[in-house]
C-alpha cells in the first residue's frame, strides 16, 4: 500500500504535498518503519531546527531502530520499535495510531513541574464563578477579574466574550489562567486574543514544506490579528502559563505577547508550534506529525515553548498556606 499523506488544512500545505511522491513499501515490518522513516525525513518540519537545537540525526536514528527489526515480530513490538524511533523527534504533535495502542510522546509535560495545584485554583474560582463557553471567571475581592480557560477544545462564541468583558469592565486588571490548557482549536485562540489589541498586530508567521528536502519551504507568510468588533479590554492582562500550554495555547501566547497590556508570568509554555498532518503506514496505522512551522513576530521558533515575561514557580509553602504563588504574583503586578 501506498502511504498516503492527507492533509488537515489541505489549502494552506496543498502545494508541498502534490509536488511529493511517495515510494511504495511491503506490509512488513521493515517496510513499514522505512515508509514511516521517509514519511518524516521528508514531510516533517521541524529536522533542521531539532539536529540544530537537540543534535537529533534523523538517518542515525532510523539505521539503530532498522537494526531492532525482526522478520518475525509482532504487531505490539513493532508498535513499539516504531514508537521509540518518533519519540526521538521530542515532539507531541507527532503519534502513532492503531488498535493496539497511541504511540505519543508528552515529555514537554510530565519531564517538568506542573507549577499547578488544582484543587487550590477551584478555591479561588470559588462556587458562584461564571461560565462564558469554555471560560469560567469571577471578581476576585480585590477587584481583580480572574478567568480560567483549560483547554481551547471548549468553545467560546462572540456573545460570550462580549457579556464576560462587559461585566468585568470595572475591574482593575484581568488575570487570564491558562494553565493546563493543552490546546485545541486556533479558531478560539484567535477570537479571544482579538479582544486584546485596538489595531491590526503582526503576531507570527507561518511556512510550509514545497519538497522532500530538510530545509524546503515556502516564503514565510505573515500572520495577523485584527481587533474584535465587539467589546474589548483596554486595562492590563496577566496570562497565566505552565509547561502543559500546548499546541493552540501556545500559538495564543505568541499572540499575546505583542499586545500592550498583557504580561505573561509562570513558567515557559510546552510549545507545539507546528501545525499536524496525517499520513499512513502499509499496514494501515495512521501516522500524525508535524507539517507547517509557525514563528513568533521575530522570527524565533517557539517549537519549544516561550518564555514568560516574568518567571514565577509555585511555591509549597504557599499551597501549605492556601495561596497560589502565581495568581498572588499576578494580583501584585496589576495593583502597581
Amino acid at each position: 500500500m501506498k502511504p498516503r499523506l492527507i492533509p488537515l488544512l489541505f489549502a494552506l500545505c496543498m502545494a508541498s504535498v502534490s509536488c511529493v511522491q511517495e515510494d511504495e513499501h511491503p506490509d512488513t515490518p521493515e517496510g513499514n518503519l522505512q515508509a514511516l522513516w521517509e514519511i518524516i525525513d521528508q514531510h516533517y518540519c521541524f529536522l533542521d531546527y531539532k539536529s540544530q537545537s537537540i543534535g537529533l540525526d534523523w538517518s542515525r536514528v532510523g539505521a539503530q531502530y532498522r537494526s531492532r527489526l525482526n522478520p518475525q515480530m509482532s504487531s505490539p513490538q513493532l508498535f513499539e520499535v516504531l514508537t521509540e524511533m518518533l519519540s526521538h523527534l521530542q515532539d507531541g504533535h507527532v503519534n502513532l495510531f492503531s488498535s493496539i495502542d497511541m504511540g505519543r510522546n508528552w515529555s514537554w509535560k510530565d519531564d517538568h513541574p506542573a507549577q499547578l495545584d488544582r484543587e487550590l485554583r477551584d478555591r479561588y474560582l470559588g462556587t458562584a464563578y461564571r461560565i462564558a463557553g469554555g471560560i469560567k471567571y469571577r471578581i476576585l475581592p480585590d477587584n481583580i477579574a480572574y478567568a480560567v480557560y483549560e483547554s481551547f477544545t471548549d468553545g467560546i462564541g462572540e456573545g460570550n466574550l462580549d457579556d464576560m468583558l462587559f461585566y468585568l469592565r470595572l475591574c482593575d486588571g484581568l488575570i487570564l489562567d491558562l494553565r493546563g490548557n493543552g490546546g485545541g482549536t486556533l479558531t478560539y485562540a484567535q477570537r479571544l486574543a482579538q479582544r486584546f489589541t485596538n489595531q491590526k498586530r503582526l503576531v507570527g508567521y507561518i511556512s510550509h514544506k514545497t519538497g522532500p528536502g530538510h530545509s524546503d519551504f515556502s516564503r514565510p507568510e505573515a500572520q495577523y490579528i485584527e481587533p474584535s468588533h465587539g467589546v474589548r479590554w483596554q486595562k492590563p492582562v496577566v496570562v497565566l502559563t505552565n509547561r502543559q500550554c500546548y499546541s493552540a495555547t501556545n500559538t495564543f501566547v505568541r499572540d499575546m505577547q505583542v499586545m500592550p497590556l498583557v504580561t505573561t508570568l509562570g513558567d515557559q509554555t510546552g510549545g507545539g508550534s507546528g501545525l499536524p498532518f496525517n499520513s499512513e503506514l502499509p499496514n494501515g496505522w495512521g501516522v500524525r506529525f508535524s507539517a507547517c512551522p509557525m514563528f513568533d513576530a521575530q522570527m524565533r521558533q517557539i517549537e519549544f515553548g516561550i518564555a514568560p515575561d516574568i518567571p514565577v514557580a509555585l511555591d509549597s509553602a504557599d499551597v501549605a498556606h492556601g495561596h497560589d504563588t502565581l495568581i498572588e504574583a499576578a494580583r501584585k503586578e496589576l495593583k502597581k
